[in-house]
């Protein structure tokens, strides 16, 4: 990200010198929300988030609802790291029988299989967030990190920020990970924007988007970043309100197209200044109504009973 854009991420974490955050940082969403088309985008996702809410199937099964939710979310994160384990539309339904507890691993599971229990763990783990956990962001991250990183990495990298020797190799379009300081500096930036969220000082679809975005830029895990990014955007979402049933598929947006818009949408983040700060908002706004889009198909189905084994069509 450059320097400008870099600051103003950072900016939602400052205080200045009269204690006046609150008015701080509603200048600084004013700004965001007037780059172009994010308002706009953003009222568009709320708009979806809404319809959802409020499907008839949601009055009495959330659950079964969240679940298929959450084993959709878990195979397009999966794939958004290059993890397919068999297409498509059988990689879901080894995903849906890996969640529910139908299949077990192969005794040396390759790096896609890996990959694809990483996501499957995580993504399950935001079930068990809950709003309070918000209050301690660094705590939802470690244990986010157990989940995603158990099947890559050893048990010595597990739930913690890389140290200043150690080195992270993921996401290297966007040049190398920040240094130690400067992680830390904007690991500390995450944090607050995870407060913001959790005391509902601002747009929550803002915030999810800053903490997905920060997360892939700092890198601060050796591995499994972009799984915690998605997992901590997800409970974001969900337990400040924007969609409180946890049924929108929020990773399946990010992958339509194959994840080509995501990973430009990333790289624009990190390199584009007022643009690409701006394109990387809207791609999350949309990314978010996609994923109601597709919680409501999943509404639909389970409605009509027609939420069986296999599930619904893969998108």
């Amino acid at each position: 990200m450059d320097s400008y854009s870099q600051q103003r991420v950072k900016a939602f974490s400052k205080r200045d010198d009269r204690g006046m955050q609150s008015r701080a940082l509603g200048d600084r969403i004013e700004f965001l929300l007037g780059l172009p088309d994010v308002a706009d985008a953003m009222a568009q996702a709320r708009l979806a988030c809404d319809e959802l809410r409020w499907h008839p199937a949601l009055r009495r099964r959330i659950a079964e609802s969240a679940a298929e939710s959450r084993v959709r979310g878990a195979a397009a994160s999966a794939s958004l790291e290059g993890a397919e384990v068999a297409g498509t539309r059988m990689s879901l339904s080894v995903v849906r029988d890996v969640m529910r507890g139908a299949v077990d691993a192969p005794a040396a599971p390759d790096p896609v299989w890996r990959t694809m229990m990483a996501a499957a763990q995580v993504t399950a783990a935001t079930e068990m967030v809950r709003r309070e956990h918000l209050t301690a962001p660094a705590q939802v991250l470690a244990r986010l990190h157990v989940a995603a990183a158990s099947p890559l990495i050893s048990t010595a990298h597990l739930g913690r920020p890389r140290l200043a020797e150690e080195v992270c190799t993921e996401w290297v379009e966007l040049g190398p990970a920040p240094v130690q300081a400067e992680m830390q500096e904007r690991l500390a930036g995450i944090s607050e924007l995870v407060l913001a969220a959790q005391a509902g000082r601002g747009p929550t679809l803002v915030f999810g988007a800053l903490i997905h975005a920060e997360l892939i830029a700092v890198r601060p895990f050796v591995a499994g970043n972009g799984l915690v990014a998605r997992a901590m955007e997800r409970s974001v979402l969900i337990l400040a309100g924007v969609d409180p049933t946890g049924v929108a598929v929020v990773e399946a947006g990010h992958s339509a197209g194959a994840g080509t818009a995501y990973r430009g949408a990333m790289t624009a983040y990190v390199d584009g200044g007022r643009e690409g700060l701006g394109l990387w908002l809207v791609h999350c706004a949309e990314a978010v109504a996609r994923g109601a889009a597709q919680g409501v198909a999943i509404a639909d189905a389970v409605l009509a009973g027609r939420l069986d084994a296999q599930g619904l069509p893969a998108t």
